[in-house]
């Protein structure tokens, strides 16, 4: 698969990955040379250095321990590729462990007891909450005579006579046409009174411009007219410039337009028709009738006024009080179980 060690920008500058820097500190085995009292930081040139307090002039694949951070030597600078300064106290332990005890059960406690008689006693109290002495009055009613009003449709059949009659229909004052007469309307001459008032405008002319600029995933179909914006040069990537021309996006020629409408004239029209009489049909109108019934019943339903009275308690309050105690006792539970250790490595 190709690599890519760097890329040069537009303005000429190259930049280096990071990646090609950590590949050359990492080319051969990296080599620990121990703990040093100088102070390192990511990126620092500072060489040479102390270790186990003698100076040491340290080359590429150096590694040394600076307080709980690690460091390795690329020949120029050094490069942090360890802390150890979040790790706990279990870290340079290999295993810890603690006893509990997690396993066992607890025995069901046991009720032992005898049973007892409860003696409950009534008696009278002025705010008490049971009252079952008295009598209830017997409750009369009180009532009026009442009158019923309703409708009432008696039963039978109407007849009628009918016999036909003609009407003279007029011209209403008022309301919906409901007829059209006979004849036409002539067609008015229209013709230009006055003219509309031109101008003159530049009309244009289309030209090819650019409407949107798109662009495609890598490995798609290619978009028309398609720009390289990059190379690559060993393991250089190069980002291309990409510029433009401006130009007329239309060109435009003179020609004349009205910019005002024309009045215009018509001569009135004229009606030419025919009188038409209006007359109705037959219509049939009732000249007698007479009704045919038969005697039917009639019923009503409704509520009779009155009252009835209401009836009263009468009675003494007593309330029902009482105590018990169970004897016996409960068993104290006991628990057996198992010792554990856990063991964190």
């Amino acid at each position: 698969m190709p690599e890519l060690s760097s890329i040069t920008m537009p303005s000429g500058t190259q930049y280096d990955f990071k990646d090609k820097v950590a590949r050359q500190a990492m080319t051969g085995a990296i080599t620990l040379k121990g703990t040093t009292t100088t102070a390192l930081t990511d990126d620092a040139t500072t060489n040479p250095i102390k270790i186990d307090g003698a100076n040491y002039t340290a080359v590429a694949n150096d590694a040394v321990f600076y307080g709980k951070a690690e460091f390795v030597f690329d020949g120029t600078k050094w490069h942090e590729f360890g802390d150890m300064s979040g790790l706990g106290s279990l870290a340079k332990k290999n295993s810890a462990s603690a006893s509990y005890t997690p396993k066992g059960t607890v025995s069901k406690p046991t009720f032992t007891g005898e049973s007892s008689d409860v003696a409950i006693t009534a008696t009278d109290n002025t705010s008490g909450n049971y009252q079952p002495k008295g009598t209830v009055s017997k409750p009369t009613f009180t009532g009026s005579s009442s009158t019923f009003t309703g409708k009432f449709t008696p039963a039978g059949s109407v007849s009628l006579t009918n016999t036909n009659k003609t009407a003279t229909v007029s011209k209403a004052s008022s309301g919906t046409a409901t007829y059209t007469p006979e004849g036409s309307v002539e067609a008015p001459a229209i013709s230009v009174k006055t003219a509309g008032s031109t101008t003159k405008i530049k009309n244009p002319t289309s030209v090819d411009v650019v409407k949107t600029v798109v662009t495609a995933e890598p490995g798609a179909t290619a978009p028309a007219n398609a720009q390289t914006l990059f190379s690559v040069s060993g393991e250089s990537l190069v980002l291309h410039q990409l510029g433009y021309t401006t130009g007329a996006s239309i060109t435009t020629s003179e020609v004349t337009v009205k910019n005002g409408d024309a009045a215009y004239e018509a001569t009135a029209p004229a009606f030419t028709g025919k009188g038409a009489r209006l007359v109705t049909g037959n219509i049939a109108v009732p000249s007698s009738a007479s009704f045919t019934g038969t005697e039917g019943d009639v019923s009503a339903t409704g509520t009779p006024e009155g009252s009835v009275s209401q009836p009263t308690f009468t009675g003494t309050k007593v309330q029902l009080a009482g105590t018990t105690k169970a004897k016996g006792s409960v068993s104290q539970p006991t628990f057996t179980g198992t010792a554990e250790t856990i063991t964190v490595s």
